[in-house]
């Protein structure tokens, strides 16, 4: 058995003057703190081929994350379904999402900057994949904390939730030749939030890109972060918010590197490993339609509707396209779930398991779980975005991202999809004739 990986990274910086996307549509950028990246790794048996992508945006647009997978696999030679894209999740990034009340898609940055470093990256990667070998090591770390703070009242407000649910492993990744032990590629998991510059006019990584630039340092190899269980997890900062400003990037992407440093410092073997894929199509039902009646009236106490933004604005057009589809009735199909193509990477015991969702920390926790594979990475806003996914224990209590969770189609998911995820996935890994 036989290993193979190559990596290589590019600069995705857009001009200054550039809009920002995570918090207004309006929001114009006007310095830049540290480059935005795309990194790009490729790994192999010698027969199959994956890539593993992470870019340095809030999160990619469905129908544009297909469109640049397929782009990136036949500059490469591969099947797209064999690229896995994610969003590092920076509130300080050009808009490639979309979301109504966000903004539209920068479609000019996407062709002219992000797609071709995409290209270029992964490329050289692939030409790059030498014969290689694994170390893996978890620690504890308090980087993030559940932001879903509660107040007296009883409302659900961003800022910190110290009694809240967050997961607490960060995991590092360290691949390096099997040969000279020269070092390939560093990836950091964890998941948190990229809010710690706030609404900033500075283009940056966020604490992330501190992060790895000080493992880059300290390891001389090539870092990488790729983001965990996002939905309820912010950054806590010492303000005893999430959000903060370039000073606090720079002082919690310090004392996120002393995790990263402390928990990459503690691999001592390493061994070649197997890579597969798992293929399968997840499948999340939707909820039953209020009546006709309930969403005019909800949508008569909506004053200006012109002048919303943000989750009030994505709440307005939800109504509006509800309307729209009872007004319709059986001359048009309805769906009875969503469904989005699943690939799910096998690196030896390591598994790579993307959702298309900001899912809350409970979500990844028990899928590993539930997961037979030693190290169980979920990944938020990867292939795809769909918004939040909040655990059903948070349904009740409501708060952005459950407004989020039930305005971001036209069709709500079902309350129970936290469950239905987890075994959608599950089912495609335990499918033997889907594996590859």
């Amino acid at each position: 058995m036989k290993f193979f990986c190559g990596a290589a990274r590019e600069k995705t910086t857009p001009k200054i003057g550039t809009l920002l996307y995570g918090y207004r549509p309006d929001v114009v950028s006007d310095s830049v703190h540290d480059d935005l990246t795309l990194a790009a790794i490729a790994f192999s048996d010698g027969k199959y081929t994956a890539l593993l992508i992470s870019a340095d945006i809030g999160d990619l647009q469905n129908e544009l994350c297909d469109e640049f997978r397929k782009s990136v696999a036949d500059a490469c030679g591969l099947d797209a379904r064999d690229i896995i894209v994610s969003s590092t999740h920076t509130h300080c990034a050009p808009n490639l999402s979309g979301v109504s009340g966000w903004g539209d898609i920068d479609r000019l940055y996407y062709e002219e900057i992000f797609l071709p470093a995409a290209l270029a990256a992964s490329k050289k990667a692939t030409e790059r994949m030498a014969e290689a070998e694994v170390g893996v090591s978890v620690g504890r770390s308090e980087v993030g904390i559940n932001r879903r703070e509660h107040t007296r009242e009883g409302h659900i407000l961003l800022g910190q939730n110290p009694w809240g649910l967050f997961d607490e492993n960060m995991t590092v990744i360290k691949i390096r030749r099997a040969d000279t032990k020269e070092g390939i590629v560093n990836i950091v998991h964890y998941g948190c939030h990229g809010t710690a510059c706030g609404m900033s006019t500075i283009i940056t990584r966020d604490w992330p890109g501190v992060m790895v630039d000080r493992l880059e340092h300290e390891t001389g190899t090539l870092s990488v972060f790729i983001n965990g269980a996002i939905g309820d997890v912010g950054p806590r900062l010492t303000n005893g918010k999430t959000v903060g400003d370039i000073t606090y990037v720079e002082e919690h992407g310090a004392y996120a590197a002393m995790d990263a440093v402390r928990i990459a410092s503690q691999i001592k073997s390493y061994a070649s490993v197997s890579v597969s894929a798992f293929y399968g199509t997840v499948k999340l039902p939707y909820q039953a339609h209020p009546t006709l009646d309930e969403v005019r009236a909800r949508k008569a106490q909506i004053k200006n509707p012109e002048n919303l933004v943000n989750i009030e604005a994505l709440r307005y057009r939800h109504l509006c396209d509800v309307e729209e589809i009872l007004l319709a009735g059986d001359s048009i199909t309805h769906p009875e779930a969503f469904s989005f193509d699943q690939t799910i990477l096998a690196i030896g015991d390591i598994l790579i398991v993307p959702f298309p969702f900001e899912m809350f920390s409970e979500i990844s926790l028990r899928m590993r779980h539930y997961s037979k594979y030693a190290y169980t990475l979920c990944l938020s806003c990867a292939n795809g975005y769909n918004g939040y996914l909040p655990s059903q224990d948070q349904l009740c209590r409501g708060g952005y991202e459950v407004g989020v969770f039930r305005y971001a189609s036209p069709y709500s998911l079902a309350d129970n999809t936290d469950d239905n995820i987890i075994n959608e996935n599950l089912r495609i890994i335990e499918r033997g004739e889907d594996n590859v």
